[in-house]
């Protein structure tokens, strides 16, 4: 019986590949074939069909990396075709294993109307029936499989910028004919496909494995390989009895939701995913003309505004399937952004920005946040998400995890405030499935809530590129939907699933916390210069904001709207899953700084004109204070004399080593610019470790089994040296504001000089590294050793923070080796803490470690720097400046208020004299995230602010202009069912929970 089983399953594959897959297109006829090859830059579609063509024949090279060439296809349809189905083969010589990842093609008719994508699954375009004479035009892009035939090699190459890859054709013509389009024998191999693929995933013991085991047999027998049309008819009529059965009672449901997954730039650059969304939406509104029941899901308000731009007549025609319900806005986000990283404003915006696009345009309240492929989820999201209006989530991305399997599929998540939000992960792990009886069969196996749930969600559809769902996948749907021995399938819309699962499994298991990836945990440190200027850019927007604010309600200037939501979007765009990560290709990145400055440039022309327009004209000398927390006797968010009565710093020599001193901290510095001591003198005790060194630069090994950019494996921690070996040492005292130890040292490559910073009056010391860095698969460390005994550590991530122990106690803690953090980390014991500021630093990691004399205490160590080969073989290349500080005998809320300190600096302004705050909040817990006027143009002001420790806060909001009414509204500014609240005395008295989020929309009297 097991060689019988054996012999069919051969038999089997091979007619498929080799007789009846080839019979579907018959009788091929050549086409007329002509190209323009595009200078430069991708052009218009009117340039594209008008362009001057010359002959090019199959068989020919093409396609330089990254080029375009416009093809010019024309045929005839001979008379005996008539009352068949008629297509063209148009196969531009690209591989089928890296759908994709590389050459791609949109058709239009010659008047400019949309057809179809080509690509390597789909090379067929459809002639019209009645057509004698056609003519079809493709511009098909040469784009390059960076990483290598699709099986992720991760070698370096030049293909990744159009500046350094080779100008030689990758590509060459494979075929262009004109064929009928054999019915009866595609119906036959999905037939086929689908029976022989339920066969091989039912159990050797399942009766009905032997059932289509022996049907197929059968069938085989009577097909004709020598006349496949011709005995295709009689062979379906053996299979038919076997699609006769219903689908077991028991059977697994299934809602598979088209989709293709593209992802904004990863190893193409953003203008590429411009026509990567063209070429696929135009492939699913085609399949949605011959498809009546198929409804496609597609994410990232972004990319819909890009083919409304870009490519007008593909919008028309998905407007037209939105209104019909058919294809669905999901993701309620600007683009499916990374979640580690952002921060707390531009997450809101993702939701605002997103949710507002999609009401706009198409008249659609999306309900789901949708990121299968981000690399970890922020426990802030689900308050954000619910705030926003959002009542589901969706991603598969946990299933990736390298050490520890995830117990759910279907559960709610509980944030850090408590609120909680229904979640679904996929089981069929993956969210480009092709909806193979393989991959159904693995959903319904892997599905954890079996006993007590019984719906799943399956995305099907090639992603980046490769076209979305096929033909060939919905007539599996079409067989799928109720089939003894398989899963029922379905095609459903998001909405349908969530709300049928939701009612299905109403006593949900809760996960609360975060949802962290085990795997690309090296994202959160490659391509500093990508998230120093993410970094940058969150607070110039912030500052914008709310100098502009205060500017139009102090003195009528004009808000600059339209001017600030731009640059939001920009921003927003590149907090995308591959670019804030740094995951993407060189061109990316390139062009990614190049924004950054022109963002930068233009928020700081709207701070400059919006303080000129609030401190008026006049000799005094005046600083601007953004921050949510007074300093320097300047009010948070005010503008004020600044105060400098702090004593100098004290510099002095003790042997070989030099002693700085504030009379708060007194440091030493050893004879090779080691920070070897820190004494806090207020609480009189070490800050370091025995043996130990603040700020120590440790150089690691960096070499990832796979997933270069992506991934910092464990081992990383094998192989490290310290950098102890100072160049020179030089102590400089003409700052001003305190005193500097400047070290230079150097890897052997890379050449670091090292500032340690003790400024006057204050419990911290600064450190700025300026780097040229020339290592390669190296990572550059911080190390703080810290006489601070912490079994966990509390990072700073949207509105609030996390805690993570710092032992290895379980798999799960193992696990999190590398973490993320946004401006500060803390660690603490009963009593005394220190916490570590950095000003675009995420990835850290934090240990437990002991001294010499077997003292214990914790490692906290900062991720500078990577230099991972893949995809960018350059990455973080070059110099840098990177800078961070130690805060001793902090406490949390000193954490909250350096990390903005060191993010937010004092602007020096002339002006007539100090103002006022817009918007004072008494209790320091309770931080000013956004000051801004209302999306509506109404000239409200809307403040939102958190709850930043974790505790319960009750305070008072006042402001410094007419407000005739309080509103507390949700993120996207609409008002919450509390309603308004009572103005009393020029303020609100507010009640805030743990880690809440509040907007107030502020209605000037």
């Amino acid at each position: 019986m097991h060689d019988q089983r054996q012999a069919v399953e051969a038999r089997l594959g091979r007619v498929v590949a080799q007789r009846i897959a080839p019979a579907v297109h018959s009788s091929p006829v050549p086409l007329e074939v002509a190209a323009w090859h595009a200078p430069g830059e991708p052009v218009p579609v009117a340039d594209g069909l008008t362009a001057p063509y010359e002959e090019f024949a199959v068989g020919t090279p093409w396609g330089p990396p990254w080029g375009t060439t416009w093809f010019r296809l024309r045929g005839q349809v001979p008379a005996q075709w008539a009352g068949q189905e008629v297509e063209v083969v148009f196969d531009l010589g690209t591989d089928a294993r890296s759908v994709g990842f590389q050459a791609e093609g949109l058709v239009y008719t010659p008047d400019g109307e949309p057809v179809k994508s080509i690509n390597p699954l789909s090379t067929w375009i459809p002639v019209p029936e009645g057509t004698t004479e056609f003519e079809f035009f493709v511009e098909a892009a040469s784009n390059p499989d960076v990483l290598g035939g699709g099986g992720l090699v991760f070698e370096p190459t030049p293909l990744g910028d159009v500046l350094t890859a080779p100008r030689d054709p990758l590509y060459v013509l494979a075929r262009a004919d004109v064929c009928v389009r054999d019915t009866e024998v595609a119906g036959l191999l999905s037939d086929l496909e689908v029976l022989g693929g339920l066969m091989l995933e039912l159990p050797l013991e399942d009766a009905r494995r032997w059932e289509l085991l022996r049907g197929i047999d059968t069938a085989l027998d009577a097909l004709d390989p020598h006349d496949v049309a011709g005995s295709a008819g009689r062979t379906r009529a053996v299979l038919a009895p076997l699609f006769s059965g219903g689908a077991r009672a028991s059977a697994h449901r299934v809602s598979a939701v088209g989709h293709a997954h593209i992802d904004s730039a990863w190893l193409w650059p953003l203008r590429e995913t411009v026509r990567k969304v063209a070429r696929t939406t135009a492939n699913v509104t085609q399949l949605m003309d011959v498809h009546p029941s198929f409804v496609y899901a597609m994410s990232s308000a972004q990319q819909f505004a890009w083919i409304a731009e870009h490519r007008p007549e593909v919008h028309e025609k998905v407007k037209e399937r939105i209104a019909e319900g058919r294809f669905v806005p999901v993701g309620s986000m600007w683009v499916e952004s990374d979640t580690n990283m952002v921060g707390s404003e531009a997450m809101v915006r993702q939701f605002l920005e997103g949710k507002q696009f999609f009401a706009r345009e198409y008249g659609v309240d999306t309900q789901e946040a949708w990121l299968p492929d981000s690399f970890g989820y922020s426990a802030a999201l689900p308050q954000i998400m619910k705030l926003a209006g959002v009542r589901w989530f969706l991603t598969q991305k946990i299933s990736w995890n390298a050490d520890n399997r995830f117990p759910h599929h279907t559960f709610d998540w509980e944030g850090i405030d408590g609120t909680r939000i229904f979640t679904h992960f996929p089981p069929v792990d993956t969210y480009n499935s092709d909806l193979s009886a393989r991959e159904l069969a693995h959903a319904a196996r892997n599905f954890s809530e079996k006993g007590r749930a019984g719906w799943s969600l399956v995305p099907f559809g090639w992603g980046d590129g490769g076209g979305g769902p096929t033909r060939e996948m919905l007539a599996r749907a079409d067989r799928l939907g109720d089939l003894d021995g398989s899963p029922r399938v379905s095609l459903h819309s998001p909405r349908q699933f969530f709300t049928t699962a939701e009612q299905d499994y109403p006593d949900r298991p809760v996960w609360s916390g975060e949802l962290y990836l085990e795997l690309h945990r090296g994202t959160y440190t490659s391509q500093a210069q990508t998230k120093q200027g993410n970094r940058r850019s969150e607070h110039l927007l912030r500052e914008a904001e709310l100098w502009a604010t205060t500017a139009a309600v102090r003195t009528g200037t004009p808000y600059p709207a339209a001017k600030l939501k731009e640059l939001w979007r920009t921003v927003l765009l590149h907090q995308f899953h591959d670019i804030l990560p740094g995951s993407s290709i060189a061109w990316v990145h390139r062009e990614a700084a190049a924004t950054y400055e022109r963002v930068r440039d233009e928020l700081e022309e709207v701070i400059a004109t919006s303080l000129a327009a609030v401190v008026g004209a006049g000799p005094v000398d005046l600083q601007v204070n953004s921050s949510p927390h007074a300093r320097a006797g300047i009010p948070a968010m005010g503008v004020g004399a600044p105060e400098f009565s702090h004593e100098a710093v004290t510099v002095t020599r003790e042997g070989t080593d030099t002693v700085l001193d504030n009379g708060l901290l007194r440091l030493r510095v050893d004879a090779a610019g080691n920070l070897v001591s820190i004494l806090d003198l207020a609480h009189d005790r070490e800050v370091l470790l025995p043996g130990t060194s603040a700020g120590l630069l440790q150089l690691h090994r960096d070499t990832p089994n796979k997933w270069d950019a992506w991934d910092v494996d464990a081992h990383y921690r094998h192989v490290v040296r310290d950098l102890t070996e100072a160049e020179s040492v030089v102590v400089d005292t003409d700052s001003g504001d305190g005193a500097d130890v400047v070290v230079r040292r150097t890897t052997g490559a890379s050449e670091l000089t090292q500032h340690i910073r003790l400024p006057r009056g204050e419990a911290r010391v600064g450190f700025d590294v300026e780097i040229d860095w020339r290592d390669r698969e190296a990572m550059l460390k911080a190390a703080f050793g810290l006489d601070v005994h912490a079994d966990r550590s509390a990072s700073e991530i949207q509105f609030g923070h996390v805690f993570r122990a710092t032992h290895e106690n379980t798999s799960w803690d193992a696990s999190r080796f590398e973490i993320c953090a946004h401006r500060w980390l803390h660690v603490g014991e009963p009593g005394y803490g220190v916490a570590v500021t950095n000003s675009a630093t995420y990835g850290h990691d934090v240990t437990r470690s002991v001294a010499h004399g077997g003292r214990p205490g914790t490692t906290v160590r900062l991720s500078l720097l990577r230099a991972p080969l893949s995809p960018d073989p350059e990455t973080d290349q070059g110099r840098h400046t990177l800078s961070f500080s130690l805060v001793v005998g902090a406490g949390i809320g000193d954490a909250v208020r350096e990390g903005y300190r060191q993010n937010l600096g004092l602007r020096d302004v002339r002006g007539a004299g100090p103002v006022d705050p817009l918007v004072v909040v008494e209790d320091p817990a309770v931080v000013v995230e956004a000051v801004k006027l209302a999306e509506d143009g109404s000239g409200d002001v809307v403040v939102r602010l958190y709850e930043s420790l974790g505790g319960r806060a009750r305070t008072s909001v006042r402001w410094g202009f007419p407000v005739a009414a309080v509103t507390e509204v949700d993120l996207l500014e609409r008002p919450l069912e509390q309603g308004a609240t009572t103005v009393e005395d020029g303020g609100v008295r507010i009640g805030l929970r743990p880690f809440q989020i509040l907007s107030l929309r502020l209605t000037r009297g």
